[in-house]
């Protein structure tokens, strides 16, 4: 299934459920790219394994490494760009320094 998430036209963010979430880095080789999304994969299996399993130290080790995983991407933690432009995550479009860019979609 194609992504069809609604970008912002700088390419930081995409809108889900009504609020900005960081993409990934896009400076990061499909390579190495592809091999953190592989993590980041692998560990959400692991999430869902030590529930099924209610195995508490899995479970906070593999949201670890989930962590870790969005952070290589650029998705969490440090933001990849570079002109000081705050980190928006989880604000509401409308709410954003996007809000005129939101309210054009509508349009």
């Amino acid at each position: 299934m194609a992504n069809t998430y609604l970008h912002t036209p700088d390419g930081r963010y995409f809108v889900a459920k009504n609020r900005l979430w960081r993409c990934t880095n896009p400076h990061l080789d499909e390579d190495e790219r592809q091999a953190h999304v592989n993590e980041l994969m692998k560990a959400r299996r692991a999430v869902k394994t030590a529930k099924q399993q209610e195995d508490d130290e899995a479970l906070r080790q593999a949201r670890n490494n989930v962590q870790a995983a969005k952070e290589a991407l650029g998705e969490r933690g440090p933001v990849w760009w570079d002109d000081n432009a705050p980190d928006e995550t989880g604000v509401a479009p409308h709410n954003s320094s996007y809000a005129d860019w939101w309210q054009r979609q509508s349009d």
